[in-house]
């Protein structure tokens, strides 16, 4: 009888849990987001004085000079940049990879975790065998 107690009362626990973390779930909803709100979350825009503190820059100043860039002239152009071509040079740069490696190298490493993590391979020392 102390068993069969024991076994009902846990059962009980943890059906009340289970209940209460399933309606947990439900408090996030997910919803449609427009282009034009993801734009305006994530989307980095430069304005000219950004252009122009980047231009400021050693390294890349050197860069452009090496190509044969005058840099007075790439001042007064960007001076003179207008809100439409401002708008069209930040939707350049969007469409840039910025990270792609990155995004590789991510990908590369949960690959090697997870084999590691199979047993399959032993290159990270930090990540234990899971059939052990």
């Amino acid at each position: 009888m102390n068993s069969a107690s024991f076994t009902r009362k846990l059962i009980q626990t943890l059906i009340t849990v289970m209940l209460l973390t399933g309606s947990l779930g439900n408090i996030a909803q997910a919803g449609m987001v427009s282009t034009q709100a993801m734009i305006v979350t994530q989307g980095e825009s430069y304005t000219k004085s950004d252009l122009q503190t980047a231009l400021a820059s050693e390294e890349l100043k050197g860069q452009l000079q090496s190509m044969g860039v005058d840099l007075d002239q790439l001042n007064d152009r960007i001076a003179s940049l207008t809100p439409d071509e401002i708008q069209q040079l930040n939707a350049e740069l969007e469409k840039q990879p910025a990270g792609g490696i990155v995004g590789a190298l991510v990908t590369v490493f949960v690959v090697l975790v997870v084999t590691d993590l199979l047993c399959a391979t032993d290159i990270f020392s930090f990540v234990n065998c899971i059939n052990k």
